[in-house]
């Protein structure tokens, strides 16, 4: 768990703890997806799942109490030295703390990912933020970056949604990792 005051973007002190999710956390995590459009919502067990399940490869923060940031990502089967990052979903009243950029860093600091060298995700080429986010892990990381299509509109979704873009981060170094995150 780690804690530490922030300056929010109100200007006011604030207590952000960033921790791994448990079962428990699953229905606050479908709140906070839900609220933060134009994310997909998953089905609450779907959450619960990823709470659970994979909680060493998650993270949720809180702000005062309140849950204002999850990722949720997951160890490839077949590829053990990736982490693929799902989803990410920061509250508008934690925007500005770089929150994203903190939540997964914290999943790759964690024993979990000592063999993961390399992140992925994927992102539509209209997400701004998200790739301004995983550019600067990249840039933490002092990792390259390739992009391909993982998932093609025609092909993929019948046409109902953007192509995904598969964003490769690295190789990195597991020392690199410990030396942003701490």
């Amino acid at each position: 768990m780690k804690i530490a005051n922030n300056q929010g973007n109100t200007g006011r002190k604030a207590n952000l703890i960033i921790r791994k999710p448990k079962a428990t956390d699953g229905a606050t995590v479908n709140a906070l997806i839900a609220d933060c459009k134009p994310l997909d919502e998953n089905s609450m067990y779907c959450n619960l799942l990823q709470c659970s399940h994979f909680g060493d490869t998650c993270a949720i923060a809180e702000l005062d109490g309140e849950a204002v940031g999850f990722v949720s990502g997951y160890i490839v089967p077949s590829t053990p030295e990736q982490l693929f990052i799902w989803q990410v979903a920061v509250s508008p009243k934690a925007r500005g703390l770089r929150l994203a950029k903190r939540l997964i860093l914290d999943i790759l600091d964690r024993p979990s990912c000592y063999n993961v060298s390399q992140l992925n995700t994927t992102i539509t080429s209209t997400n701004a933020p998200s790739q301004g986010v995983f550019r600067s892990v990249a840039r933490e990381l002092g990792a390259d970056v390739k992009r391909k299509v993982q998932f093609e509109r025609e092909t993929h979704f019948d046409g109902a949604a953007a192509s995904e873009i598969l964003w490769q981060i690295g190789p990195f170094e597991r020392e690199d990792v410990e030396r942003v995150a701490a």
